[in-house]
């Protein structure tokens, strides 16, 4: 088959009385070089200037979701499709008498076009995701997973057209021959599969999205989650490493979420300290009266002491011995105390849950639990708020002649022998 190209120039070389051979070779090598010229021409056209033009003018407008287009490199990487495009059909003009090359370079070429076109689609899929990601919607629906099944559609697609061209078979057959090996492409992308699944769970339920607090121990996960793909969900914990939970174990398995906490406006404070039971005992007379000076006592105790006289005249019962009719301690007082110092706090929700109370005792005393709830939710603070708080309790707790439970040490053996 003779050759054609629109600069054919092989009868003038011949009438220059170059060899018809020779000729048709040198006409060859002129028409490669000029499509290496366009090609390279449509190079510098749309990556150069038009690529160029377009960034200068998305930089002008208002919009981000055309920067974001930008950013990704989509326009830059469809740029590449020009030259591309050039080659594969001017090819076969030029080399029409070489049927095996002209097929292999136009099957490399369409490989390659394939390429361009996956990384293309890639970005603009990339590109989706982070246009998304600027939407209020986004925080509660993340939509990263799904769109990496997608990818992961594509990807597939891509390669069973390469493959397709480099075998010289039509698609549907590799389909075909693909389908009897669905069994182990199930069991190689199983991660995948049940990470997709579980992406479509967790959003349906609004189990998790990015900024939630999770603890999950078994992950040494405690912190906040920062990515969730297909296949895993990134946690940066406080110390600031990184843990990686696949996507199917947050629907598989058990995992605290703090969200609830973040938006009910208080965190908790739960923390009990043990009161050696020895200490505990009657309020005598003395007792009372210096408890009396204390500001959040003085009425509580007032009021107490009027209604358990009362009581205790009305059934005419003896203040011979303690043990007889009803009398305060100075467990309880210290315990009313507490109540009266949270309430009074300017750090402590009182229309949340707030417990005082006493707990199973054991061999390391009675524990006394303060639950309450803090209204400054940052961690830092709340620790603070809730150190200040048992500073407090246990400075205070002499004064009501309680003592705190504390194993004994080498000072306490050593004053013991002194």
């Amino acid at each position: 088959m003779e050759n054609r190209f629109l600069f054919d120039i092989k009868n003038i070389l011949v009438s220059w009385g170059i060899n018809e051979t020779y000729a048709n070779y040198l006409n060859i090598f002129f028409g490669i070089f000029v499509i290496l010229i366009l090609a390279f021409l449509a190079d510098v056209i749309t990556r150069r200037l038009i690529v160029t033009l377009i960034g200068r003018l998305i930089k002008r407008t208002s919009t981000t979701w055309d920067d974001i287009l930008y950013e990704k490199k989509v326009f830059n990487r469809l740029s590449h499709l020009a030259p591309a495009l050039i080659l594969r059909y001017s090819i076969g003009h030029v080399l029409g008498d070489f049927e095996n090359l002209t097929s292999f370079l136009q099957g490399a070429i369409t490989i390659y076009m394939i390429i361009i076109a996956l990384l293309v689609i890639n970005s603009f899929i990339l590109s989706l995701n982070s246009i998304y990601e600027t939407l209020p919607v986004a925080e509660n629906r993340p939509i990263k997973g799904y769109l990496q099944v997608v990818q992961i559609i594509i990807y597939c697609i891509a390669i069973i057209l390469v493959l397709s061209i480099i075998l010289g078979k039509s698609p549907a057959k590799l389909l075909t021959g693909i389908g009897a090996l669905t069994a182990v492409l199930i069991l190689v992308f199983k991660d995948t599969i049940l990470g997709f699944i579980a992406s479509i769970q967790l959003a349906a339920n609004n189990m998790i999205k990015i900024g939630d607090w999770i603890t999950m121990p078994k992950y040494n996960a405690d912190g906040t989650v920062t990515e969730i793909t297909l296949n895993t969900a990134k946690v940066q914990n406080w110390d600031k490493t990184i843990s990686t939970i696949p996507t199917y174990a947050l629907v598989s398995e058990s995992f605290s979420n703090w969200r609830g906490m973040e938006e009910s406006g208080g965190r908790r404070i739960k923390r009990h300290i043990n009161i050696d039971m020895r200490s505990v005992k009657f309020c005598t007379s003395e007792m009372l009266e210096r408890l009396k000076k204390i500001i959040y006592l003085k009425e509580y105790t007032e009021n107490k002491q009027k209604e358990l006289e009362k009581y205790n005249k009305e059934n005419n019962i003896s203040d011979d011995l303690v043990v007889n009719g009803r009398r305060m301690t100075n467990l309880g007082t210290f315990r009313k105390y507490l109540e009266s110092y949270l309430k009074n706090h300017p750090m402590i929700h009182n229309d949340m849950t707030f417990l005082v109370r006493h707990l199973q005792p054991t061999d390391k005393g009675i524990p006394l639990e303060i639950y309450v709830f803090s209204k400054d939710q940052r961690w830092a603070y709340y620790k603070s708020i809730q150190a200040d708080i048992f500073d407090h309790i246990l400075s205070v707790i002499p004064q009501f002649d309680l003592k705190v439970f504390q194993n004994p040490s080498g000072e306490d053996f050593k004053s013991l022998v002194n």
